[in-house]
């Protein structure tokens, strides 16, 4: 029998465990780099001793509004200061961040208010319409707003509630911190896009967080050198954690509330950034800018793209102009990306073409997952990494969801055989590179935005001209996939393209919006299913 089958005294304590969250890292930061630059927002510059301040007055302010272990607090917020503040002002009273798509209209705003449970929102000035309107179509109360004013975009307080700078110039930026007794305790409320009807509540926990942002590091080589731009949306999956990562190292964040050309190129020149991540969409903006937009500068940036794979063209096109960009690839289920196309030294040599194609690859599993692997989904087995065998993308590891809030229904469903189900189609190459060649839930992913067919399908069989409708994405060199209506009306109605783009328009958020309408017949199996591949065929063919 060996010696630590007697574990007398070798018990947990306060000592020696202590529940991990990202919050210790500003805790941190502020002791060990109180005057290093934490963060930038446009002409606004604040340390680290001065952002754990802020944090602290906004926790105070919420704690005397009420807020407190458990609750809600919601954000409607661009990439702005008071946006990073609140991922670590609102859980240090204890309570659930939500950040919530700014894109989405009022009736999805509505039940996420409502389902999520928000005590308090705050809501940037460009949004409080949207805000608004979402809490009118809400039955009781909605949450308290706190409008978050910003003069310099043009965006000035309405006067109708509480402006955020005056609500946490009450706080205590000495307020005492509330940190996670247990490190499973819930972080962040996350939305998916809805894929099948409402949207899902996906919780985070403290502990996968943390876990996350030190993974982040490794990976991506973060240090104090580090100066980041938040051009990935702190509303989509907590900007991938990476703004809760930079504190860990001492680096600096820099805030891009409106995501143009020439505010990244004046970032990078201005301000020495490093390190961003985005979507192939803005790698083509990047690109495709107009000279008065450049700036030089002497570095390579590190660039995250996700969404969907860069194309040959796009690499070839950004890799000269100072950029390094490495495919990766996750969810919203799993706090932003876990695989990453790691390159590989014996690629340099390849021909540009080839070497591209080994870029556009899915990529492995990141540091901070167990693993990431194709199974066959019903058998759970690993299917051949043959470079054609498809199977489905499964994940487990401490950065996968607690689960999804008040559905232990999908929860249980999308953990079955004790891995995370993606939904997503792949195949494996024999060096267990993975290839994603399709998704299951047939979601159009549109400028980084998860698109559902079925809803936007939802929304055009509203109209009395329609009879059958089919959304399936189309390839767009801007925003990578748009969506594209296939219809067929009623005998004897009629209906104009633009007609039903407009219907459409009134019901979703505009990047779900079909870009454009086909009638036709559709085309079916004998049971009356559409066959979306036929669809898919044709606007290959046009």
């Amino acid at each position: 029998m060996g010696w630590l089958n007697d574990e007398t005294g070798l018990e947990r304590n306060a000592a020696n465990f202590v529940p991990l969250s990202p919050l210790s890292h500003l805790n941190r930061a502020k002791r060990v780099f109180p005057d290093r630059t934490a963060i930038v927002d446009r002409g606004r510059r604040f340390s680290y001793r001065d952002y754990h301040a802020r944090a602290s007055q906004l926790a105070s302010a919420l704690a005397g509004a009420g807020v407190g272990p458990g609750d809600v607090v919601a954000t409607m917020l661009p990439n702005t200061l008071a946006q990073a503040e609140a991922h670590f002002g609102v859980p240090a009273t204890g309570a659930v961040l939500n950040t919530i798509n700014t894109r989405l209209d009022p009736d999805t705003i509505a039940y996420i208010f409502g389902h999520g449970g928000a005590r308090v929102a705050l809501v940037d000035s460009q949004f409080l319409p949207v805000a608004e309107a979402a809490i009118a179509r809400m039955e009781g109360d909605g949450p308290r707003l706190i409008e978050v004013a910003d003069d310099a975009a043009g965006f000035p307080a309405s006067g109708r509630h509480t402006e955020y700078e005056d609500f946490i110039a009450a706080g205590d930026a000495g307020f005492a911190w509330v940190m996670p007794g247990d490190e499973w305790e819930s972080l962040a409320l996350n939305y998916t896009s809805g894929t099948t009807g409402r949207p899902k509540g996906v919780v985070y926990s403290h502990r996968g967080a943390y876990l996350h942002t030190l993974g982040l590091s490794l990976d991506w080589g973060l240090s104090r050198d580090t100066v980041y731009l938040t051009i990935v949306p702190l509303f989509h999956c907590n900007n991938w954690v990476h703004t809760w990562s930079i504190p860990a190292v001492g680096g600096t964040v820099v805030c891009c509330r409106d995501i143009t050309a020439k505010a990244i190129y004046d970032a990078i020149a201005d301000e020495g950034v490093t390190h961003f991540g985005g979507a192939p969409i803005v790698l083509n903006m990047i690109i495709n800018a107009k000279d008065a937009d450049r700036r030089n500068f002497d570095h390579v940036v590190q660039v995250y793209t996700a969404g969907a794979p860069p194309p040959a063209a796009t690499l070839a096109g950004i890799e000269p102009l100072g950029f390094a960009v490495t495919q990766v690839y996750g969810l919203t289920e799993t706090y932003g990306h876990v695989v990453e196309c790691i390159w590989r030294e014996d690629w340099a040599e390849l021909p540009d073409e080839d070497r591209y194609a080994m870029k556009a690859r899915t990529g492995v599993a990141q540091v901070m997952m167990e693993d990431v692997t194709v199974l066959d989904a019903d058998s759970m087995a690993q299917v051949p990494m043959d470079g054609a065998t498809i199977g489905e993308v499964m994940c487990r590891g401490n950065v996968v969801m607690k689960g999804y809030l008040k559905n232990p229904e999908a929860s249980a469903e999308a953990f079955r055989g004790g891995y995370f189900h993606t939904g997503d189609i792949a195949f494996q190459h024999p060096d267990g590179y993975i290839k994603i060649t399709d998704r299951s839930k047939d979601i159009i992913i549109s400028g980084g935005e998860n698109v559902s067919s079925v809803e936007v399908e939802g929304a055009l069989m509203h109209h009395p001209a329609v009879s059958l409708c089919a959304v399936v994405a189309k390839p767009d060199d801007k925003w990578g996939e748009v969506p594209c209506a296939f219809v067929e009306l009623k005998e004897g109605a009629s209906a104009a393209e633009e007609e039903l783009i407009a219907f459409a328009r009134e019901r979703l958020a505009g990047f779900k919006t079909p870009k454009q309408v086909i009638f036709t017949e559709l085309p079916k199996t004998s049971t009356g299913k559409i066959q979306k591949f036929e669809l898919r065929k044709l606007i290959d063919a046009v």
